[in-house]
């Protein structure tokens, strides 16, 4: 099935490793085969890789974008997002079981779709961790 890919202006995407770039106007494609596709925006540098879910996105990230590595990468992945689910309830663990089974299928964007709603949810509570440590420091 095809993919339909609308780009912003001046959108970057990757495309098996090809970084596009979208002149200024908003332009659709059409990918009629498979490949490994990501946009910018979906992308973490390795600094921003300092929590446990940003760090196993990033781990997914480099396997979707290297594909010479992913055969290593795969078992840690599988590793990293068994080490948390005992860390989340019931309702964000579904996302790293939906995302360890997009990794054993080797289909990494959507791995990486599966973890963003858990990396929020880690972002409120490290919001809210510091939020009483500011509180607690300032009493």
């Amino acid at each position: 099935m095809p993919l339909n890919l609308t780009l912003k202006p001046n959108e970057v995407v990757l495309i098996n490793g090809c970084v596009i770039r979208n002149s200024d106007r908003r332009q659709t494609i059409l990918i009629e085969s498979q490949g490994d596709i990501v946009r910018q925006r979906d992308l973490l540098n390795d600094s921003e890789a300092r929590t446990p879910c940003k760090e196993v996105y990033f781990f997914i990230q480099t396997a979707l974008l290297d594909s010479h590595v992913r055969e290593k990468l795969i078992p840690i992945i599988q590793k990293k997002l068994g080490q948390l689910v005992p860390i989340f309830h019931d309702e964000m663990s579904q996302h790293i079981f939906e995302a360890a089974s997009h990794v054993s299928h080797e289909d990494f964007y959507k791995a990486m779709r599966a973890l963003r709603p858990l990396m929020d949810y880690e972002g409120k509570l490290f919001d809210m961790l510091n939020s009483r440590q500011v509180v607690t420091a300032a009493e």
